[in-house]
Parts: C-alpha cells; structure tokens; sequence
C-alpha cells in the first residue's frame, strides 16, 4: 500500500458497492501508484514495508485462524490474462503455513464438471474451518468468458438455457448471491479481488513472455486472441462487480499496472479481512491448566 493512503481509504476506494448500486471501471484507473507527490521510490519502499508487514500479520492471523477453527476463508481472484494473478497469490501469501492453505486453478471444465451445476467444481473445493481457500479464476469465469463465449452455454446442456436472454444471466448473479451468502452465514468468510490491468499493460507483459525464452512457457495464443474481445470482456466484468459486490461478500477492484502497488494492496486488504473477524485464541478449560501444570512437573523431573 503506497504511502500517504490509510488502510480504511483503501478499501473504500477499492471495494465495489454493495446492493447493485452505480459502478464503473472507468472510475479505477488500473495505473494508480498513490499520492505523485511523494517520490516514487518512496511509494515504493513504503509499499514493500508494508507488504512485509502484513505478510507476517497474515501468518500468524492464518495460525489463529486455524485455533479457532469457527471461520475459514475464501479469497478468490479473477482478471484478464497477464494481471498478476500468480505473482500476486506468491508474494501475499509467502508467510502462511502450506498446511493451512490451499489453491485452486480452475481451467476449461471437464467433462465430469459439464455434467453438474456451474458452482459443483468450486464448491467441493471450498476450504474447511481454520482453513484459507484461494481460488485463482472461479465459477466467476461463467458470467465472465461464458458470457463473452455464449457459445459455451451449449455444452453445459441446461434445459431451456438461453444465453441471448437477460434473464439467464440474472438468474446466475442471483444463484452467485444466493451461494456465497450461504457460505457466509454458515462461517466462510469471502473476499474477491479483480485486479484491474489496463489493455496497454497487458500487450506489453504478453510481448514480455514472448521476447524473453524463460516465459514461454506462460504464454498462450489464446491470450492475445482474446484481446479482440476486450471491451466484451471489460462491459461483463463491470456487470458481474455490480450484481455480485455484497456485504458478506465485497469486491475489491484493485490496480494492477504495477505490481508492487497490487500486493501490497492486496496483503493490506486481507489483514484487514481476517481482523474483523475478531478471532480469539481457544479458550483453556481449569481441566487442562491441571494438566498442564501436571506435565510440566512430569518433565521438569526427569531429564533422561
């Protein structure tokens, strides 16, 4: 988080209204790095200070997390290609315990997954409690490049689906709602980010992976054939923010043009996630303080 921007200033020019209010991308400007005023190498040191610090709140929110084991929580990301959607999840959650976290990469669907619901392969991978689930792209993806690709609906084979109709992609925001309040009140804690990358951005990433051989292997021609879609894809995204932004479930819009401001934003937006679910350490009973104490002076007298 660069300087001379708080923590609640953050999330509320990030966070995505709630209730189907007014909501433009236009108003993010995927370049943002804080306050110009201020020497960019001092945002910038500020924004790794901060990144480091948060990464070491989040490990240890992550192990009381898993004490309490009341809450999980869902972090989803989704985002045009070459946003930073891996470095992202790399750095913030450098710190945590691979035991206490799990991610998930949802590609193409298979054919198993075709033959169920558009939320069946997201749901049997939501995080148990003490657990943090990171889903990287997520049933998001079918009001996003399905309704870009109406195409893609005929392979799903819905009775009577008609992706040409509003209504079918009401009904899915609906169902989305419906789902992630679910999660909530049954105590999956869920916060999204999209990480907003500007269309320049992204050209000079892809041509990054291409001039330079150790990134071929991240590139695909299939990213720079859907840049021909990116306004179809800008004016979904703005929809699904707008009908799927809620209290117990928020976007976050966060810039991604340079990467040292995304992570720290990110990291700042989690640490501050976890700590309104006011997490306490289990409480001990006086049965086991006796044990305890007990133990100790078991120990305390021998010392083979």
């Amino acid at each position: 988080m660069p300087a001379s921007i708080d923590r609640q200033k953050l999330l509320e020019m990030c966070r995505v209204p709630a209730g189907g209010k007014r909501f433009s991308l236009k108003d993010h400007d995927a370049a943002w790095e804080g306050d110009k005023r201020v020497p960019k190498a001092e945002r910038k040191e500020r924004a790794h200070e901060i990144l480091t610090e948060d990464v070491s709140a989040l490990a240890e929110a992550q192990e009381k997390l898993y004490a309490a084991d009341s809450w999980s929580l869902l972090v989803i990301f989704q985002a045009m290609d070459a946003a930073g959607k891996d470095g992202t999840i790399k750095h913030v959650m450098s710190g945590i315990n691979p035991q206490g976290c799990q991610v998930y990469s949802f590609k193409h669907p298979s054919a198993e997954e075709l033959d169920h619901d558009f939320l069946w392969r997201c749901n049997k991978a939501l995080p148990e409690r003490g657990r943090i689930g990171i889903f990287n792209r997520s049933y998001y993806e079918e009001v996003l490049i399905v309704k870009v690709h109406p195409e893609l609906v005929t392979a799903q084979r819905i009775p009577g689906a008609n992706p040409r109709d509003k209504k079918f992609w009401q009904q899915r925001y609906d169902d989305i709602r419906e789902f992630e309040t679910h999660l909530a009140r049954n105590g999956t804690a869920i916060v999204k980010f999209f990480l907003n990358v500007s269309k320049e951005e992204q050209r000079q990433r892809l041509l990054d992976r291409i001039n330079e051989p150790e990134k071929h292997w991240k590139f695909s021609a299939g990213d720079v054939a859907e840049r021909e879609y990116w306004d179809d894809y800008m004016a979904a995204y703005e929809e699904c923010l707008r009908e799927t932004s809620t209290k117990e479930a928020p976007w976050y819009v966060v810039p991604a043009d340079h990467k040292w401001v995304t992570r720290a934003m990110v990291a700042g937006i989690l640490t501050e996630t976890i700590g309104n679910l006011n997490l306490e350490w289990p409480k001990v009973t006086e049965a086991q303080k006796r044990a305890i104490a007990a133990s100790k002076r078991t120990l305390e007298r021998r010392k083979d």
